[in-house]
């Protein structure tokens, strides 16, 4: 079986939501998604809802892995379009359950949604940002080919501090080579 045979993603649904509410509030997931974000059950209830009104624009996906006969949820990723003129979309929340890691099942979550983003939906441009203490992150967005565009400094306020947040880019020419 093949790596594609292997992990698919898919829009979420209603059905996702308790999963996607225990991934995001894991204690080893939480710690690294932006602050200020949708993640309790009424705004992930609004932005499902979002995306059945602006699927080109907007969209929360589900990554499952094939166990036997069957697809287990494994994760979950989204993005938002940022620029309509210049077909820019914004990466985020990537979160692969803790149970499953190590498998790499993000970074070929994330190869399909690229491909997904930039050839099926015709975005030009993706981008995503990670904060600068978040390595193993870092370290996947490299694997899964995204290219480091910089570092904003001190960008986030956190607790008591400041964060870094890393920029990555990836274009449409960057799939296509």
């Amino acid at each position: 079986m093949s790596e594609e045979d292997a992990i698919r993603i898919r829009r979420a649904t209603d059905d996702d939501l308790e999963f996607m509410l225990e991934v995001f509030a894991h204690d080893d997931v939480r710690p690294y998604l932006a602050t200020g974000g949708a993640f309790d059950r009424e705004a992930l209830l609004g932005e499902l809802e979002r995306q059945e009104r602006e699927p080109h624009a907007f969209g929360r996906f589900v990554i499952e892995v094939r166990e036997g006969d069957a697809w287990r949820r494994a994760g979950t990723m989204g993005f938002e379009r940022v620029n309509n003129r210049s077909g820019i979309a914004r990466l985020e929340r990537l979160a692969v359950h803790p149970d499953l890691r190590g498998r790499r099942l993000a970074d070929d979550a994330a190869r399909l949604f690229q491909r997904h983003l930039i050839f099926d939906l015709g975005f030009h441009r993706l981008q995503m940002e990670i904060y600068g203490y978040n390595e193993r992150a870092q370290r996947h967005a490299e694997r899964a080919g995204w290219i480091k565009e910089g570092v904003k400094r001190k960008a986030y306020r956190q607790g008591d501090g400041w964060v870094d947040g890393v920029m990555y880019g990836l274009v449409r020419e960057d799939l296509e080579e």
